[in-house]
């Protein structure tokens, strides 16, 4: 879960409804012991606001204490994840997310010794160092959480406040709204399909398929109903056994972080066939292979998350212009596999560079195809229009050859540029 961006919307789901429940869950434990919320820091910033203006010092200290720590949080996972990209480690998420299930856990620490200190029990709020403690813990935990799924999902998720959420999910209502009137409104393009819909909404001066996606429009409900639902949860669990109501989540983050480590991760390393095969390759062409991570090598049918293809991107050498991967190997591969891949041809095309991918089996194409549909793509050349077909080939030596003619068809470009 945490180790490759979510593009697909399968991927940004799971992200949703697993982790916008703890922050709905820790933020009404933060009020109800506290007094004060920590997911966001709208609303301390607006306290923060009203302290200055009333001259009310000790308040403005405390609302941007909560402020820093927020920011604290997000620098945390920023940091981690950049230390994790450089260094090249598999899992680039794992740590930020461990750092937050022990900062919820020092919170759930607080509201233990809050439930015993006999400040008023469950009706109680805390103050003191206990409530810098808690308060601070909390909102740097959210402040993490919030900036590490920011960047898993490239931005479209997150969990930790609901404002932004609602906001998009007004806008893809009135889209998809707008879609629902044009495909009524002009009965004729009902026989024109979505093309034919396009062409009409354009027409109308509106943008075809913005903001009229209803998997889009699941995925923020998901969002808004994970967070009310943990605060459901949270609220029923202090009423309950406040001593022990912040023990859920803390051991649910425990549990995925110990689940995405044991998961197998795939590895990229240079290919050994070249080598072996004698074949000389020019400095332009690049094998790799998809390797077995060694937790799933003896282990027949384990399926294999995919690198971060990113980071090895950033690694390739600067005069590499076709790069080959071989996935001869690793023949089961996760759910995202193919929105990886395919950001990995993006990635490397605005480079001015091209992936190839070699030893595509049927496996791999009905696992593709199946991440593709997950995803929502449109079909098309290659896997459901996602791969490029020209850039997979069954085994490497095809490959090869699609490589060196790759390099060819840009040298044959670049003669004629410099002849005009």
């Amino acid at each position: 879960m945490f180790v490759a961006q979510a593009h697909s919307f399968v991927s940004q789901a799971r992200l949703a409804i697993t982790l916008a429940w703890v922050a709905g869950y820790t933020n009404i434990v933060a009020l109800l012991s506290c007094g004060h919320v920590t997911s966001h820091v709208s609303g301390t910033t607006s306290d923060f606001g009203r302290g200055v203006a009333e001259g009310r010092w000790p308040m403005v200290g405390f609302y941007l204490f909560l402020m820093v720590m927020f920011f604290v949080g997000a620098v945390i996972s920023g940091a981690t994840t950049e230390l994790g990209r450089r260094r090249g480690w598999e899992s680039i998420y794992v740590l930020p997310m461990a750092i937050e299930a022990l900062l919820l856990g020092v919170f759930a620490a607080g509201v233990q010794l809050h439930d015993a200190g006999g400040v008023g029990g469950a009706a109680g709020i805390e103050s003191g160092w206990m409530l810098y403690l808690m308060t601070g813990s909390s909102s740097a935990a959210m402040g993490l959480q919030n900036a590490t799924i920011t960047r898993i999902s490239s931005g479209v998720v997150r969990t930790t406040h609901v404002t932004g959420v609602l906001t998009d999910l007004g806008l893809e209502t009135v889209g998809m709204a707008q879609r629902w009137i044009g495909v009524h409104r002009h009965p004729a393009s009902k026989a024109h399909g979505a093309a034919g819909r396009d062409r009409l909404l354009h027409a109308e001066g509106r943008t075809p398929g913005a903001g009229s996606n209803p998997r889009r429009w699941l995925l923020l409900m998901s969002i808004v109903g994970s967070f009310a639902l943990g605060a459901g949860l949270g609220t029923l669990a202090f009423d309950h056994f406040p001593a022990w109501s912040m023990f859920p989540p803390v051991l649910f983050l425990i549990w995925i972080v110990v689940q995405d480590i044991k998961r197998p991760i795939a590895e990229i390393e240079p290919s050994d066939l070249v080598g072996i095969s004698g074949l000389h390759l020019p400095p332009g062409i690049a094998v790799y292979r998809l390797r077995k991570d060694q937790r799933g090598r003896d282990r027949p049918g384990v399926i294999h998350r995919m690198p971060d293809l990113s980071g090895w991107i950033e690694r390739l050498p600067d005069e590499v212009s076709v790069a080959i991967l071989d996935l001869t190997e690793v023949r089961q591969l996760s759910d995202n596999a193919g929105d990886e891949l395919a950001l990995g041809f993006r990635r490397l095309a605005e480079q001015g560079r091209r992936l190839l991918l070699a030893g595509i089996t049927r496996e791999h194409y009905e696992q593709l195809a199946r991440s593709v549909h997950g995803a929502g793509h449109a079909g098309g050349p290659g896997v459901g229009g996602l791969l490029p077909i020209d850039d997979v080939s069954p085994d490497v030596e095809l490959a090869i050859a699609r490589g060196m003619n790759v390099l060819e068809d840009e040298q044959a470009a670049a003669n004629r540029a410099g002849g005009k």
